[in-house]
Order: C-alpha cells, then structure tokens, then sequence
C-alpha cells in the first residue's frame, strides 16, 4: 500500500511540474548574443504557400517565451529579426526548446517534444543518405563552372551523367528511408507526412502507403496529413469502382 502511495505521488508531482495544459504550448528560447529588442517571429504557412505570422515577441536578456494553443502537430518556423534562413520545427501541445545560433541559424537546436526529436533525429539520417550527392556538389563545383564558361561540353556532359548517376542513387536509398521510418515509427507526425508525400508520387505502391496509413497511432489519423491521406485512398480506388459495370443478364 506504501509503494501505491509513493507511485501515486510521484505522479502528481510531475503533472503539477507540468507548464501546459490540454492543447497548450510554450516555446523557451535562447538568443545568446542577440541584442535585446530583436523580433522572434513564429510563422506557419497558408493554403496557398503564404507565410503568416502567428505570434511576435521580443528578445530580452537573451531569452524569448511563446505561450498559445493548437490541437494538432503542425510545422511552423521561427524567425529572427535580420535573419535571412527561418527555423523549422513542429509545434505541438507540450514545452518545445529552442536554442537560436546567432551565426549559423541552420544550426539552432529544437528539443523538448517527441515530433520535434524525432524531427531532429530523422534529418540526421536523410544527411548522412544524402551525404554522397553533397560531396559531389562540393567537389566538382568550380570544375563545373569552369567548364560552363568555356563552353566544355566533353566535361560538363561528362559531370552532368555522374551526377544523375549519384542522384537516382540517392534517391533510391533516401525513399527506402523514408518507407522504413514510416514503418517503424506509427506514433511520429513525420511518418504521415511521409505517406502523404509518398502518395502523392504517380509511381507510387498504393497498397504499401495504405498499409503504411492503417499503422498510424489514431490521432495522426486525425491530422490534416491523415485526412489528406485518407481522402488521396479514396480518389484513387475510386476510379475501379466508378469504371466496373454490373453484368446482364445473359452474362454479357
């Protein structure tokens, strides 16, 4: 009865630690460096592409705070005043960290939620996928335009079909990591993107994205990339059923 007792306020201590609420999010942040008065600026993208402007803050002493609500994952950026690149991350109910590289934006870290770990951890391993492709870029870069500028078909016919050689490579290993981490991942928001990405490719195994669908925790299923999921299923069967007609009859 004493260990109940004890598990039981255990529990409550650590809801009470809790910041948020039922769909509630804070964002913490970290400006080092970045002189007070700074605008941090959380977007997030409209129908058409647009990027709207959800909250604006302001850097004090180093530090910014975003407080809201929203009930599903969502990806969204943060922008700082005078930055050319944005932070992406997903926000969701639950306390995101971010910690803003005042000299390297595309270094900032995001923390604090699963998705956004997930988010993190899953970029790492499309980098490493990606890496051979990268490399080649860099390597054959001034080679490449040196060959441009004096008119080199031989060599630039010769990195082009190099290149398209490494790109289909990649392209191959990074859709096979996006497959095995839709698998192996159900409860991730990235794994519906994922399919619905996948869905959207014209050569698409449609019988292995539904699969991929009906694994999803119920919640993801739920999310606008679920639905859209579900509505892509149903367009797509659609056609067979509209095409079939009913025999006669006479078996005609």
């Amino acid at each position: 009865m004493k260990k109940i007792i004890l598990l039981l306020s255990a529990a409550v201590v650590l809801i009470s630690c809790s910041k948020v609420g039922k769909d509630e999010y804070i964002i913490t942040g970290t400006a080092t460096g970045i002189e007070n008065g700074k605008t941090i600026i959380l977007e997030t993208q409209d129908a058409t592409g647009m990027m709207l402007p959800k909250d604006t803050v302001k850097v004090e002493n180093g530090k910014f705070e975003m407080k809201g609500t929203i009930t599903e994952p969502s990806f969204y950026t943060i922008q700082l005043e005078g930055a050319q690149a944005k932070i992406p991350f997903i926000l969701e109910n639950g306390e995101v960290t971010i910690a803003i590289n005042k000299d390297s934006i595309q270094k900032s870290k995001v923390s604090g939620t699963y998705n956004n770990d997930e988010y993190v951890t899953f970029n790492e391993e499309i980098t490493k996928v990606q890496k051979k492709l990268m490399d080649f870029q860099n390597k054959n870069m001034e080679a490449m335009n040196a060959a441009q500028q004096t008119k080199d078909t031989v060599v630039i016919n010769s990195l082009m079909k190099e290149f398209a050689k490494i790109q289909e490579e990649v392209g191959v290993a990074s859709k096979a990591k996006y497959v095995s981490y839709a698998e192996t991942h159900p409860k991730s928001f990235i794994s519906a993107l994922i399919i619905q990405g996948m869905l959207n490719d014209p050569t698409a195994d449609v019988a292995k994205s539904e699969k991929l669908y009906n694994g999803l925790e119920e919640s993801l299923k739920k999310t606008k990339p679920g639905i859209a999921i579900k509505t892509k299923l149903a367009e797509i069967k659609a056609p067979a059923a509209v095409g079939a007609t009913a025999p006669t009859t006479d078996g005609k």
